[in-house]
């Protein structure tokens, strides 16, 4: 598991924001108008309800379930470790996590001490992510892992929100057996905003009660609160769906820019996916000219990166400086 420890993540680094951003699966459309206007709304001279009252029926209200089956997070990682540790605290000692996966899944089991087991019906903890990071694609054991009888199954959806073909493995019977993770920020293209909750089993609430417990006083500010209310807002959903024929058109535009530079590219359903290049990059020259790319090696996928849909004149800066780079190699 030592390649998905990493915590190397898209996004800004030590040298800042990049100008031309590929590394982040973030929606390049964002961010949505409505939910930063709110965000920016928020009140942060108080700290919000410690109960999040009004923010679990609206989540609750929003997805139909039952306002006991909803947890508050202040993250998505914040999550991972939190249930990982509950799992732990239980007496839970496997793990099954995808070949290719989030790293901070590993990073939590590692920290609990989990063993990874490859049959999920042995595991105390299973972890399902759809769209995956980094291919953009279906787990295709999803429906087996859930059906296995892992003791608890966690689906990750945070880029539901912006899969732009196919569809999830899991039907709604199968939904209502597993946890399920959501995390708007990337969906809204508010990434710098921290905030997530999760929707526990059928039959979950004692679980979500103890997670409850386990988590630090407000795990969401006013901001993240914010964030959250804004995306259960019809001008916040509708705002993402008018994005998808954007984000499929760029995706298909960068796929074709790098298969005409001799990339070999990968399916996917999201507005990301991982290429491989036909020689090594200099990835700190891009760099340096405001381009980044998400290295897919801490995926385990050495050779490959991962990029996302970005708009015309980011790929037109791509373009020019890849077409510089294999100038210099010729």
């Amino acid at each position: 598991m030592t390649h998905a420890q990493s915590t190397f993540h898209g996004g800004p680094d030590a040298l800042g924001v990049p100008t031309w951003d590929f590394s982040t699966n973030a929606n390049a459309c964002g961010p949505c108008p409505s939910a930063q206007a709110r965000v920016l709304r928020a009140d942060a001279r108080h700290y919000p309800d410690p109960a999040y009252t009004a923010l679990r029926a609206s989540l609750a209200a929003f997805h139909a379930v039952a306002v006991e089956r909803i947890v508050i997070a202040g993250s998505a990682s914040e999550f991972i470790g939190r249930i990982t540790a509950w799992v732990a605290r239980e007496g839970g000692r496997r793990v099954w996590l995808p070949a290719l996966a989030y790293g901070d899944y590993a990073r939590a089991a590692s920290a609990w001490r989990l063993e990874r087991t490859p049959d999920p019906a042995q595991a105390d903890l299973a972890w399902l992510c759809e769209p995956a990071s980094p291919l953009g694609q279906a787990e295709p054991r999803a429906r087996a892992v859930a059906a296995s009888g892992a003791a608890t199954v966690v689906l990750d959806r945070a880029y539901d929100p912006l899969r732009l073909s196919g569809q999830g493995s899991l039907d709604p019977a199968a939904l209502d057996r597993v946890w399920q993770l959501w995390t708007p920020n990337k969906a809204l293209g508010l990434t710098g905003v921290r905030g997530s909750y999760a929707i526990a089993p059928v039959g979950g609430e004692n679980m979500a009660r103890s997670l409850d417990r386990l988590a630090p006083s407000w795990p969401l500010g006013a901001h993240g609160v914010a964030l959250l209310e804004a995306w259960t807002s019809p001008d916040a959903q509708a705002w993402v769906a008018q994005t998808r024929p954007t984000l499929a058109r760029w995706t298909g535009d960068l796929r074709a820019l790098l298969a005409s530079l001799g990339w070999a590219v990968q399916a996917s359903d999201a507005p990301y996916f991982c290429a491989e290049p036909p020689q090594t990059l200099d990835a700190p020259s891009l760099r340096s000219q405001g381009i980044k790319l998400r290295d897919a090696n801490s995926f385990g996928l050495p050779g490959q990166w991962r990029l996302s849909a970005q708009p015309p004149e980011a790929q037109a800066a791509l373009r020019a400086a890849l077409a510089a780079q294999e100038e210099r190699v010729a």
